[in-house]
């Protein structure tokens, strides 16, 4: 026997039964981009290295140790995307979408960052990414944090908070950093290996440090807030009272600094304490400067995204992970006549009712073998067949799911049967 070929370590694998709550969260995603009239863009997976050490910053940890690059057959260093806002803005300028243009987007798709497998945190995962593109007014940001907030509510998700901040313009987040830089240089001493490498390169991450040791040192840093220009000043107060007009609450957290060089002005996450530290599903900001940064024209823009591996768990959570099964029907048909007459009605209803699941028995088997099928099936409705059956010209129905339908009706009235399921079903829900 042939070794066992194992998988990529941190690059799992989604089986059937959770692909269906996969595909259910991503209907609502999708949605909910239409109500917003948000359109769909789809984006290479490999990108030049270039890219991402333009956009992201070339002292950040993705680039400096997470991203997935190789010299391609023509030397080219090449890139597997660790994340999709960038690529959406290359497209953008490579297409002329933001020329005298505002775009709304979203994409979604597998990104690549070499990092330490975890629960919450893999090699390969997902993300659900919005952006909008051409806007400047805190009224966008507010809209981008109200749609997030639906999903949620869609969702029935409930054990998620919102925290915002705010990081200015990028002449006053240098203006921050020098005085973190300084800071954090007096107190040297308590700093750990990570925030050393950081302190005069990329300071603002280190008031990302989970290490508990230097809770207290980063507590007592300077608040970004209190270096705000006044333009991301009122920016910010905007947002909030918009926030607050929509009903949706927030927590300021000045700690909330985001781990891209390119975010400006409005950070914000949704993060929950169900999934342990892995807690935020959703994460953005603005970057207005990246647009410009990638060789194009100035442009204000925004945009979010949600992993989806931590997106879907947090629904796993929550007990709401019906994936339609109310609307699955399994045909039992015992011998050769009943199962061609079989197949002939699962292609009439999947012709005549669209929203209908009809599974068809395959592989033979009597009446026991077959309803066991139609139970593992995860189907709401058994349609029975058998030689009685079509002598009489009826078809049975039983609910398999709980107390319900059980009974014969003419095959010339299974039409008018389905409808009555299909209406009761939807009802039930």
């Amino acid at each position: 026997m042939a070794e066992q070929i194992q998988g990529i370590r941190g690059m799992g694998d989604v089986l059937p039964g959770d692909t269906q709550i996969w595909q259910s969260v991503e209907a609502v995603l999708q949605q909910t981009m239409q109500a917003y009239v948000y359109q769909e863009i789809r984006i290479p997976i490999v990108e030049r290295t270039e890219l991402f050490e333009r956009s992201i910053g070339e002292v950040t940890d993705i680039v400096e140790k997470e991203m997935y690059s190789f010299a391609d057959r023509n030397g080219e260093s090449i890139s597997l995307r660790p994340e999709a806002t960038a690529g959406i803005v290359r497209a953008g300028i490579s297409h002329g979408l933001l020329h005298n243009q505002k775009q709304k987007l979203w994409c979604a798709g597998p990104m690549f960052r070499y990092e330490k497998p975890q629960k919450g945190r893999y090699r390969q995962f997902h993300q659900f990414d919005v952006e909008a593109l051409g806007y400047e007014g805190p009224d966008i940001d507010a809209e981008l944090i109200m749609m997030s907030a639906r999903i949620w509510s869609e969702l029935k998700l409930d054990a998620v908070e919102l925290q915002l901040n705010s990081l200015g313009t990028l002449q006053s987040r240098k203006k921050y950093r020098d005085v973190l830089t300084e800071y954090f240089s007096s107190h040297e001493d308590v700093l750990d290996a990570d925030s050393r490498q950081r302190l005069h390169r990329n300071p603002m991450r280190i008031l990302d440090s989970k290490n508990p040791e230097m809770e207290p040192v980063i507590q007592r840093a300077p608040k970004i807030n209190e270096y705000l220009d006044s333009a991301s000043a009122n920016h910010f107060e905007v947002l909030q009272q918009l926030l607050s007009d929509a009903g949706i609450a927030f927590t300021v957290n000045p700690r909330l600094v985001r781990g891209l060089d390119y975010y400006t002005r409005t950070v914000f996450e949704w993060v929950t304490d169900r999934l342990g530290s892995q807690g935020a599903i959703c994460s953005g900001g603005r970057y207005d400067g990246l647009v410009e940064q990638l060789g194009g024209k100035s442009t204000p823009a925004i945009g979010w995204a949600i992993g989806m591996e931590r997106l879907v768990e947090l629904h796993k959570l929550s007990g709401r992970t019906d994936a339609g099964n109310e609307r699955h029907v399994y045909i039992v048909a015992v011998g050769d006549e009943a199962s061609r007459t079989g197949f002939r009605i699962a292609e009439t209803l999947r012709s005549e009712h669209p929203n209908l699941c009809v599974e068809m028995n395959s592989g033979g088997g009597g009446f026991k073998s077959q309803f066991k099928r139609a139970d593992r099936s995860g189907a709401a409705l058994a349609l029975i067949l058998g030689e009685e059956e079509l002598k009489s010209e009826l078809i049975g129905l039983k609910a398999l799911r709980e107390e319900g339908i059980q009974k014969q009706v003419a095959l010339a009235d299974l039409n008018t049967a389905i409808v009555d399921f299909l209406q009761s079903s939807t009802n039930t829900n």
